[in-house]
């Protein structure tokens, strides 16, 4: 081996190549690194400026509730904390001449369920039923009053709950949220079916009803917290003095919506209370002497005009339609054939028969067409027109005069009368 073989000339600058190469490779990637940390303190600050931003809006929101809309909020927070319940009057009672209770009130406990504060009404109402009964009546009656009583704030499932009843919810309570037991008024008439087209009945408010006293702002205010409203007779006609004054009262309220502790009371003012000239001991004896017939009788007091008896047969017992009357009853009120709903002594077409005789008598005195003793023969029977029109006695009352007609009821007397009149003359002097 001959010396200088392994150091050969050209291993050196080899040598310096590969350290060159190396040399190049690295720039790039301090470059990439650089640029790397630059965009990321880029994002670092665009982020800090936008949760900044977030931040300063919200104080921004912050103060503008804390401080321009604080008086607007607080008093939203004091109407939270503070419910005002209306407090439902006393209904004014309705008696007769000599005292006697037609109409009255009588206090009672309620099951009531806001619809709006029910997850599962269904569900909620069989829960119920397994601590308090209720019947399939009672659900088909709620079911109804959500379906026409839609946005209300509580509805009746259950009426006239006893003490022990009262006491199974109270222990079961807190497994009912939007449930509540309530004490209500409710109306009796306590003579059921007598008098029952004099007095009429009151019944659930109706969308129809609702309308009609929003209507009135005055009414409207009254009317808060009442469930009830006269629908027919004296109650309906009397509705506004029967009514009262609605009263109010401040409560303070948890977080449930239940009441904590009352602050203020404005007391109610209860309904005036009606007194009739109606005789009920009169009324019932007429109602008992017409029987199951058909017919009306009205009969008045000739010194004052004052109603004694006001009668309309067959009737109905208006204690059915305070709480809602079931689909059975009003079925068969309302499909008889007898007409029970119907009030025949004001809706009724009868002819006026011989009370309009005596106005025929003085028609005929002021047109001169009769005098006093002036007479006709009376044969029993009149012809006109081709058809004979009978007395009531079999060959008439003889010789007539007016006198005589009145007492008798002679129809012959009148029937020669009218046709002598003629019935331009009949109709302007009746009119």
């Amino acid at each position: 081996m001959r010396p200088g073989l392994f150091n050969l000339p050209r291993r050196e600058p080899r040598r310096l190549f590969v350290t060159r190469t190396r040399t190049r490779s690295l720039a790039p990637e301090a470059g990439n690194t650089e640029r790397g940390l630059h965009e990321f303190q880029t994002r670092i600050a665009f982020a800090g400026a936008f949760v900044f931003a977030c931040f300063f809006v919200l104080f921004l929101r912050f103060a503008y509730l804390q401080i321009v809309q604080h008086e607007y909020y607080g008093t939203k927070a004091e109407d939270n904390r503070i419910s005002v319940v209306p407090i439902t009057p006393n209904r004014g009672n309705i008696v007769d001449r000599n005292g006697q209770v037609l109409a009255r009130n009588y206090s009672a406990y309620t099951l009531e369920i806001s619809p709006g504060k029910v997850r599962n009404l269904d569900a909620a109402v069989d829960e119920l039923a397994q601590i308090i009964e209720i019947r399939p009546s009672d659900k088909q009656r709620f079911r109804r009053l959500v379906f026409e009583e839609k946005g209300a704030d509580s509805l009746p499932i259950r009426t006239r709950l006893t003490e022990e009843e009262v006491a199974r919810f109270a222990a079961n309570r807190y497994r009912f949220p939007g449930v509540e037991i309530k004490a209500r008024l409710f109306r009796q008439y306590p003579l059921g079916e007598l008098a029952s087209h004099v007095l009429g009945y009151i019944g659930r408010i109706s969308e129809r009803d609702m309308k009609t006293i929003e209507a009135d702002e005055e009414s409207a205010a009254n009317y808060k917290g009442t469930d009830h409203i006269g629908k027919t007779g004296l109650e309906q006609a009397y509705e506004r003095e029967l009514h009262g004054t609605t009263g109010s009262e401040h409560v303070e309220v948890d977080a449930a919506g239940r009441g904590v502790r009352s602050l203020s009371r404005t007391p109610p003012t209860a309904g005036n209370n009606l007194v009739l000239n109606l005789d009920i001991g009169l009324q019932g004896a007429v109602e008992q002497a017409f029987g199951n017939r058909r017919g009306a009788l009205v009969a008045i007091e000739p010194s004052t005009g004052g109603v004694l008896a006001f009668v309309s047969k067959p009737g109905f017992d208006p204690n059915l339609f305070v709480d809602g009357i079931d689909p059975v009853n009003w079925d068969s009120l309302n499909n008889s054939p007898d007409r029970p709903l119907n009030n025949r002594a004001l809706n009724g077409v009868y002819p006026p028969g011989s009370t309009f005789k005596p106005f025929m008598a003085l028609a005929a005195l002021e047109l001169g067409k009769r005098t006093p003793t002036q007479t006709i023969s009376d044969p029993g029977f009149f012809d006109f027109g081709g058809r004979r029109f009978r007395d009531d006695k079999v060959g008439g009352h003889g010789a007539v005069d007016m006198y005589k007609s009145i007492v008798v009821s002679c129809d012959t007397y009148y029937y020669v009368l009218g046709n002598d009149m003629g019935i331009d003359n009949i109709a302007n002097f009746m009119r």
